[in-house]
């Protein structure tokens, strides 16, 4: 009967499995973060062009607001120009 251990310090036969276990496992990880990098990036430019068609809109909706608040003012002073025509 044997007395000594089967892997005797510093436990070679365990650094070798942790090792294949390693290598095997690094190339997975590196496939997947590639595929979670590519993903990140469509997300990114779809995020951009709804940010940009956003400010495409807000700059129309803008653009009517300014039309509608010139075109009260004229009317505003149309109203005012025809009192005073009424009242002079």
């Amino acid at each position: 009967m044997r007395k000594e251990a089967f892997d005797p310090y510093p436990f070679i036969f365990l650094n070798l499995v942790l090792s294949m276990l390693a290598a095997v496992q690094a190339p997975v990880i590196m496939m997947s973060q590639n595929r979670q990098a590519a993903r990140d990036r469509l997300d990114a430019n779809n995020d951009y062009q709804v940010n940009l068609k956003a400010e495409i809109e807000i700059m129309a909706l803008l653009d009517k607001v300014e039309h509608l608040t010139a075109r009260q003012e004229e009317q505003t002073a149309l109203i005012r120009r025809l009192l005073d025509q009424k009242g002079g």
